[in-house]
């Protein structure tokens, strides 16, 4: 699996043809991971939404994730499912997706990241490493990011207010990939975008 660079969508302001457009754009330039997020959709209109996602990862071969909602990433048979603190607990989430599908758990501590692991998840998203304006979450030091990739055996994946000029902090932490949202999503080239955070990346992961 690789989780190098890994965007979590966000509806903003754009018209649902828009909104996957700036998806498409994504995977096709290098994209490696989606995760539909979408806190406020009825869950008639995220399954419909889901769908459609989809079949544009599907068409690129890129694995589609769907935010804490169980339900709809069984209903859409997407690639897996990743939640938060405050979901079910990560065993139990584990036994309803079966042992085929990704199950990405957020973590902020060692001890957390440590349990995740131990009840069965596949991959960690720590952060927020830097402040950010797309979810309200507290801050995690880069040193603590550094503890838990070096104490977890499963793929770390930073989170969090990331961007084109703050990422070579993350050099030597031993994360697997970067978690991104409004610096795709936002931004005014999305294919040139993917194209300059797929550069960088390339030296950071070599780092680690």
């Amino acid at each position: 699996m690789d989780y190098s660079l890994y965007l979590v969508t966000d509806a903003f302001d754009y018209q649902e043809d828009a909104f996957l457009q700036v998806v498409e754009d994504a995977v096709k330039a290098g994209v490696t991971l989606v995760q539909f997020r979408d806190k406020t959709a009825t869950s008639r209109d995220a399954y419909a939404l889901a769908q459609k996602l989809k079949a544009i990862t599907d068409s690129y071969d890129v694995p589609l994730i769907i935010n804490d909602r169980v339900d709809l990433a069984l209903a859409v048979d997407a690639a897996g499912v990743h939640i938060g603190d405050d979901e079910l607990p990560v065993d139990v989430v584990r036994k309803l997706i079966g042992s085929d599908k990704i199950l990405g758990v957020s973590a902020k501590t060692l001890a957390r990241a440590e349990e995740a692991y131990q009840q069965g998840a596949d991959y960690l998203g720590v952060g927020a490493i830097f402040p950010t304006t797309t979810k309200d979450s507290s801050l995690v030091t880069v040193g603590t990011l550094r503890t838990i990739t070096s104490q977890v055996p499963i793929p770390i994946v930073a989170i969090g207010g990331i961007h084109l000029d703050n990422m070579d902090q993350l050099k030597g932490t031993g994360i697997k990939g970067i978690s991104v949202v409004s610096e795709i999503m936002l931004a005014d080239s999305v294919p040139d975008r993917v194209r300059q955070l797929r550069t960088n990346l390339a030296e950071i992961l070599e780092v680690n």
